[in-house]
């Protein structure tokens, strides 16, 4: 059974940084490409970083270019992403998803993840 489960997420005052972690089991993660994608209260899913599979290509949404890093060590399973500078707005649950695509990962939509782990929650104070 393929399970991806996330870690990492917490409370943290604006500025700081978090790590969060998306480890994966019961598939051959090193042909999947693996996405973060983040839901706030009353607004609409983002796809906010993800990394191609065998080319590491990432993707960045604008909104965290610059201050989040996406990464992946194949040998653990698992994919990382550095949050720096975090701000209020950043709050959301955050969600690892994983397909095996095609084209670069930046271009496939939430739903054409089939894979999902259950989320982990990251708050930014003010």
């Amino acid at each position: 059974e393929m399970q991806l489960v996330e870690s990492g997420g917490g409370l943290v005052q604006a500025g700081g940084s978090l790590k969060l972690s998306c480890t994966a089991s019961g598939f051959s993660f090193g042909g999947y490409a693996i996405g973060w994608f983040r839901q706030a209260p009353g607004k609409e899913r983002e796809k906010v970083s993800c990394i191609s599979s065998h080319s590491g290509i990432t993707y960045y949404a604008d909104s965290v270019k610059g201050r989040f890093t996406i990464s992946r060590d194949n040998a653990r399973n698992t994919v990382y992403l550095q949050m720096s500078s975090l701000k209020p707005e950043d709050t959301a649950i955050y969600f690892c998803v994983a397909e095996i695509l095609a084209l670069s990962c930046g271009l496939y939509s939430w739903d054409e993840y089939q894979n999902r782990g259950k989320g982990t929650q990251v708050t930014v104070s003010s």
